[in-house]
């Protein structure tokens, strides 16, 4: 039966037009709402585009009308990506097809919230299962040695600051460069992390180590970089750039990349490696899961779970390998 779930054609011009002049300003339309009045950040946003562009190509290949849409029409565009066929070049892991039927379904239901619409073609269309993957953590012996990596001068007393609270606390890389100063309590030994997911903010315990090393920091690099800021908008920022204006994520990452390529790490660390690191050895030393959860800002425990994964294996492996019967 054809789903012909189109209002009025009078808001959008004729009705019977290509899927590309209906779907262009349709997406526009989504992406404004999802600035403006939900507020979404400019990188969710560019997201959303870049696979909204993807159904638009789809759409266009096949020659679909977006105003009178199947369930069978989404279906065959997630098997499209899934498989690599036209007019996509390569298939697209689970992960990606699942995020981008996300954003085909938020599309839509944005076209019948504002009465663009009737019908939803994407509401009887399931998520594809998403592969349950092991986060990538590193062995306490190789964070040691890259905690160790920087020298003492002026960037590197700031560059082992920021390994140390970014393994220390398990902070996100978005939430370390969010830092300002006013957000450290030393004393107290806590950082407040204010740019978290979803807006919310939460305090996080830093030990001794890390306390030290941006202690050392702010009395002895910090002062300087910010002699070189040409803005006064990085006058609170914790981490400062050579330049004195606040450090950005990709320089975070090439600052990580060099020192995990000098210690024989190559490639298998980013920032968030040691995110997973922190929670992996957390668990591992006896932490209670909660705990855990509470401290890498986690709204569900199903999202702190997958980290179980990690030391159930990391035991296993113990056993195997020290268990005088375990390999008869």
């Amino acid at each position: 039966m054809s789903l012909s779930n189109s209002k009025t054609s009078s808001r959008r011009g004729p009705a019977r037009r290509g899927p590309a002049a209906t779907l262009d300003p349709w997406i526009e339309e989504f992406l404004a709402y999802a600035r403006l009045e939900r507020g979404l950040a400019e990188n969710t946003i560019e997201a959303y585009r870049r696979d909204l562009v993807s159904w638009r190509a789809y759409c266009v290949a096949r020659g679909l009308d977006p105003a009178a849409l199947r369930t069978a029409d989404i279906t065959g565009y997630l098997e499209a990506l899934r498989t690599g066929a036209p007019p996509f070049e390569k298939a697209f892991a689970a992960t990606s097809v699942a995020r981008m039927l996300v954003a085909v379904r938020a599309l839509y239901r944005f076209l019948v919230r504002e009465d663009i619409l009737e019908i939803d073609p994407t509401t009887t269309v399931g998520s594809p299962r998403k592969p349950r993957s092991i986060p990538k953590a590193i062995s306490l012996e190789h964070v040691e040695a890259l905690l160790d990596a920087p020298r003492d001068s002026l960037l590197g007393r700031r560059d082992r600051a920021i390994l140390e609270v970014l393994y220390g606390a398990g902070v996100r890389i978005s939430e370390l460069i969010g830092l300002d100063v006013d957000d450290l309590d030393l004393d107290a030994g806590s950082v407040l992390v204010r740019s978290g997911k979803g807006s919310k903010s939460r305090r996080v315990p830093v030990g001794r180590a890390a306390r030290k090393a941006v202690g050392d920091y702010l009395i002895r690099s910090r002062p300087e970089l910010l002699k070189r800021s040409k803005s006064a908008t990085s006058a609170g920022a914790l981490f400062l750039n050579a330049r004195g204006g606040r450090l950005s994520r990709q320089g975070c990452w090439k600052m990580l990349k060099g020192y995990a390529g000098g210690v024989g790490l190559g490639s298998r660390v980013s920032p968030h490696t040691l995110r997973h690191s922190f929670a992996t050895h957390m668990l591992d030393a006896g932490a209670d899961i909660r705990v855990v959860q509470e401290l890498l800002g986690h709204a569900s425990l199903s999202t702190t779970q997958v980290y179980t994964l990690v030391s159930d294996t990391r035991l296993r492996e113990v056993y195997l390998a020290s268990h005088p019967r375990a390999k008869r």
